[in-house]
């Protein structure tokens, strides 16, 4: 019940944006008799599944170039096998960075026969579902400063505790990718991310093909600073093969 609730909300939330042109979170709270934490949630979950786009304190619907018409089941689908496909790609006794992010999220079951990891989290989420896995990794938490956006942890305390480590792996998701320069996003507090990239010695970003071509205003991480793309099949072979130009590996889940 509880989650054929939260798909009719979701609907029911992207049929007032497209009405309405702006909601609130507070309004949506209020609206549907839940929490502030639970809207945000929702909106996030849209967000990644290309739908809307959030602003502080709400969200607006994306820009018309922006939009794709998309599945929500699908795309979790596609979301559980770029995870399998990543974690052939993680050793026992390795130490990785999971950014936030529903995408990077997905990969969690799959740790679960890993041996002896370590892991770096900026997310209070990812960090509880890594103590619910039998072989319990190692857990390490940026600190920082609180950010209701991407609903993590982020700024300079974050980054310098991140400083102060090195990690094998770094596995982020992206808000949208340019073929010609790498992961880009409307939020612009991207500092971490490059944190992370800078002091892991692979970058793995893992995102759906429906984000390629989402050409958005910052910059999040260069081709330069990426390792590996881990996509489905639905990419187009022309943007596959700019994306290796690059010298980034591409696996197809």
């Amino acid at each position: 019940m509880a989650k054929r609730n939260t798909q009719q909300r979701r609907r029911l939330i992207i049929e007032q944006l497209n009405a309405s042109g702006e909601l609130k979170v507070d309004q949506l709270a209020q609206q549907f008799n839940t929490s502030e934490v639970t809207i945000r949630k929702d909106l996030a979950e849209l967000e990644e599944n290309g739908l809307l786009l959030r602003r502080y304190g709400g969200a607006v619907p994306l820009p018309s170039e922006l939009l794709i018409e998309t599945n929500e089941q699908e795309v979790s689908k596609r979301k559980k096998l770029i995870a399998t496909a990543t974690a052939g790609l993680i050793k026992d006794h390795h130490r990785i960075i999971l950014d936030s992010g529903s995408t990077t999220a997905a990969l969690i079951p799959e740790l679960s026969a890993k041996q002896g990891l370590v892991v770096m989290t900026n997310s209070l989420s990812i960090a509880a579902a890594l103590r619910e896995l039998e072989n319990e990794p190692v857990l390490l938490m940026t600190g920082g400063t609180w950010d209701p956006h991407s609903e993590a942890f982020q700024g300079k305390v974050a980054e310098e505790v991140l400083k102060s480590y090195d990690f094998d792996q770094l596995f982020i998701g992206a808000d949208g990718i340019d073929v010609e320069r790498g992961t880009t996003t409307f939020n612009e507090l991207f500092g971490l991310s490059r944190v992370m990239a800078d002091v892991s010695r692979e970058v793995i970003v893992m995102a759906e093909s429906n984000k390629v071509g989402r050409k958005m205003h910052n910059l999040e991480l260069s081709w330069q600073q990426i390792t590996t793309l881990v996509t489905d099949h639905q990419i187009a072979d022309e943007d596959r093969q700019a994306i290796e130009a690059q010298g980034v590996q591409v696996i197809l889940a």
